[in-house]
């Protein structure tokens, strides 16, 4: 084996432990020192880990790592949010899985792309924009949208109307994420359907406030009606 087969995987097989150490957040410091061409191949692969802990570390670190590098080399930070959107692409023949959660939190991360990319994240939410079908895929561009609305809310300020109708979707973990959305960016038009969703028992699992918890989406929809506008009557 080359020298630098051997260099890559080393590299690879640190990051991984930087992903599974019990002091992430002390590590994720070191994560971003590294340099950034090096370090985003393996955050890359880490996008498809089956390992839940795994592959959200993988989205909160790339996060870290590309915010930093848009500080230092704008336009090469621009080839790897180019490099997640052609993941999302039919073209590339594969499915983005992790693509706009790590979108997300880049963006959540970073004021530059921010608002340069915000428009593009919200357009995978959109039935005549970059449409997902896959509800998994959904999930993701819902968590996508709604780690940037709580740091920079006016980036997807307009996300209303896209993000509503994921309300009704078949899929508990989308509604959950539609509705908490929707309480984030205070939707009052939303106030129908999360009424609705009020008493749906189903339990979802979900990536909040760096870590992976269950929540019944009725909690979901019930602390988004909290949030939002009281109404004038």
């Amino acid at each position: 084996m080359d020298t630098a087969k051997q260099g890559g995987r080393a590299l690879k097989q640190r990051i991984l432990e930087l992903l599974k150490s019990a002091d992430f957040e002390k590590e994720l410091e070191s994560l971003s020192r590294l340099p950034a061409r090096q370090v985003i191949n393996p955050l890359f692969s880490f996008l498809y880990s089956i390992d839940e802990k795994i592959r959200w570390r993988a989205v909160i670190a790339m996060g870290a790592v590309v915010a930093q590098h848009a500080d230092e080399d704008m336009e090469s930070a621009r080839v790897i949010m180019r490099r997640l959107m052609w993941n999302l692409n039919d073209e590339s023949g594969g499915i983005g899985w992790g693509s706009t959660e790590a979108m997300g939190e880049i963006l959540a991360r970073s004021e530059a792309l921010a608002e340069e990319y915000s428009l593009i994240l919200l357009s995978y939410a959109k039935e005549d924009g970059n449409f997902q079908e896959h509800e998994w895929m959904q999930r993701g561009v819902l968590w996508g949208i709604g780690r940037l609305s709580r740091v920079r809310p006016e980036q997807v300020k307009d996300a209303g109307p896209y993000v509503m109708p994921y309300l009704f979707s078949r899929d508990a973990v989308v509604r959950g994420l539609a509705a908490w959305v929707m309480g984030l960016l205070g939707i009052k038009d939303a106030r129908p359907g999360l009424e609705k969703l009020a008493n749906d028992e189903a339990e979802i699992k979900i990536f909040m406030e760096r870590g992976l918890v269950r929540r019944r989406v009725k909690e979901l929809a019930r602390e988004a009606l909290a949030r939002l506008p009281v109404q004038s009557h």
